[in-house]
C-alpha cells in the first residue's frame, strides 16, 4: 500500500489535479500529493530544486525553484523560475524565468518581493528585487545592484530570511579550501540594516565563517550545511545547521550569532542536539504566538534507520516541533511513500498562513515517463496546505510502512 495523505481534513491539496501544471508537463498528477506547480520529468535531465514560498502583500502567493543535474548547466549559470497562484495555492502560473539564479530563497521585505541566493553551484551570492510580484526583477551586475560576494565557492539553500533587532539576517556556507561537498563549508551569515538598500554590498556585514572538524560527534561528522537564522527564547541568535552524519539520531548543530553578526561561535560539547530529520534540509520558523519552532523535515521511519546514509532516507514527510531549539518532538507524519529509492518528500520551504501551514516541496514521485531518476534528483515543485497544524498529534499521522526485506 501507498500512504499518502489525502484523506485527512488537515491536509488539503492532495492526491488532486487542479489542471494541467504551470510547466506543461505530462504525468500522472492525480497520484502525486500535493497540488502540482511544476514538473520537469527524468529525462530531461533538468531535476527540480530549491523550493521556496512567500506571500504577496496582495495575499497572492509565489513559490520558486531552480533546475539542476546533468542538463541544467548548474556549475556555470543555473536557471530558476517563478510561479504566482491568485486562489491561495490552487493554481500556479508561471511568471518569470531568471538567468543565474540558483539555491534562493524568497522573501517580501517593506512591500517588494526579494529573491537571495547564489548564481551557480558555488557561486557568489546575489540578490534580486521584484516590484510587481515576481514577474520581473533587477539585474545583478555588480556591488550596487545586488553582487553582495563576487568572491564564489558559497553554498546554502532556499533558507529563510529572518528580521531580528533591526537587521535582515540569512546563512551561508563558504567552501574553503574550493574542493569536495561538505566537508569543507565552513558557516557563516550575512545581515544588513532592516531599512538599508537590500541591493548595496557595502550595507551588509559578512560574520567570520567557521570550519567543522572530522572528530566532532564522535567522530561521525562530514560537515554541516544548509543553515537557518533563528532567535532562541532568550533572542539569542543561532544559525542551526543540517548536520552530514552516517548514523542515527540525526543531528542538528547551533552556532550562536554575535549581536553585531561579525562572529559565530560552536561549542562540540552542547552544540549537537537531536534533530528528526537534521541529516537533510529543513526549515525553522518561529510561531508568532507561542513562540514555540516548527519544520517540516525528511523523517526517517521506524525500521528504516540502516537502510542507507540518513541523507538518503527522504520517503517520510513529517511535522516537528520544540520550544527550545534543543528538544524536538514530531508531532505527525503527513507523506509517506514505502519506496525510499525513487519517491521523495524533501527541501520543503514553508510559512504560518494564519491556523495553517503552507509549504512548496521538492517532490520525487512517478509520472507518465517512468517517474523521478531517485528520490534525490526530484521531477515535481508542489504545494501543501497543512491545515491547523498546531492541533495535529501522531494520532493524525498518515500510516508509515516497513521495508520490505531484500530478497523477499
Amino acid at each position: 500500500m501507498t500512504a499518502i495523505a489525502g484523506t485527512g481534513a488537515w491536509l488539503s491539496g492532495c492526491a488532486s489535479r487542479p489542471g494541467a501544471p504551470s510547466s506543461g508537463g505530462k504525468g500522472v498528477y492525480g497520484a502525486v500529493p500535493g497540488t502540482v506547480i511544476a514538473h520537469s520529468p527524468a529525462p530531461s535531465g533538468r531535476f527540480v530544486g530549491s523550493p521556496s514560498i512567500a506571500v504577496l502583500p496582495n495575499g497572492e502567493y509565489v513559490a520558486s525553484h531552480d533546475f539542476f543535474g546533468p542538463k541544467s548547466n548548474e556549475h556555470q549559470r543555473a536557471t530558476g523560475r517563478v510561479y504566482r497562484s491568485a486562489d491561495r495555492g490552487q493554481h500556479w502560473q508561471l511568471i518569470a524565468e531568471i538567468d543565474g539564479m540558483f539555491w534562493s530563497s524568497l522573501f517580501v521585505h517593506r512591500g517588494a518581493l526579494y529573491l537571495l541566493g547564489l548564481d551557480r553551484h558555488h557561486g557568489r551570492i546575489l540578490i534580486r528585487r521584484s516590484r510587481d510580484g515576481g514577474a520581473t526583477w533587477t539585474t545583478p551586475v555588480d556591488g550596487r545592484s545586488g553582487v553582495l560576494r563576487a568572491d564564489a565557492e558559497f553554498h546554502c539553500a532556499a533558507m529563510p530570511v529572518v528580521e531580528h533587532a533591526g537587521r535582515l539576517w540569512r546563512a551561508f556556507e563558504w567552501r574553503n579550501p574550493p574542493t569536495s561537498w561538505g566537508v569543507n563549508y565552513r558557516a557563516g551569515v550575512l545581515s544588513v540594516p532592516v531599512d538599508g538598500d537590500l541591493l548595496d554590498a557595502a550595507q551588509w556585514t559578512s560574520s567570520e565563517f567557521l570550519a567543522s572538524d572530522r572528530a566532532w560527534n564522535r567522530g561521525d561528522m562530514g560537515g554541516w550545511l544548509e543553515g537557518n537564522v533563528v532567535a532562541g527564547p532568550d533572542n539569542t541568535l543561532w544559525n542551526l545547521l543540517r548536520v552530514d552524519t552516517r548514523e542515527v539520531p540525526e543531528k542538528g548543530a547551533l552556532l550562536r550569532i554575535s549581536n553585531d553578526g561579525r562572529t559565530v561561535a560552536f561549542d562540540p560539547e552542547t552544540g549537537f542536539v537531536d534533530l528528526p530529520g537534521g541529516a537533510k534540509k529543513f526549515a525553522v520558523r518561529r510561531g508568532p504566538k507561542s513562540g514555540a519552532y516548527w519544520s517540516l523535515v525528511s523523517f526517517i521511519a521506524p525500521g528504516w534507520e540502516h537502510l542507507g546514509k540518513p541523507a538518503t532516507v527522504r520517503n517520510t514527510l513529517s511535522l516537528v516541533r520544540s520550544v527550545d531549539l534543543r528538544h524536538w518532538e514530531v508531532r505527525c507524519h503527513l507523506l509517506h511513500h514505502p519506496d525510499r529509492v525513487r519517491h521523495g518528500f524533501q527541501y520543503v520551504d514553508w510559512l504560518f498562513d494564519g491556523a495553517d501551514l503552507i509549504a512548496a516541496c521538492r517532490t520525487a514521485y512517478d509520472d507518465d515517463t517512468g517517474g523521478a531518476n531517485n528520490a534525490h534528483d526530484a521531477n515535481y515543485l508542489t504545494f501543501h496546505r497543512i491545515r491547523n497544524f498546531r492541533s495535529l498529534s501522531p494520532r493524525d499521522s498518515v500510516p508509515l510502512t516497513r521495508p520490505v526485506p531484500s530478497g523477499a
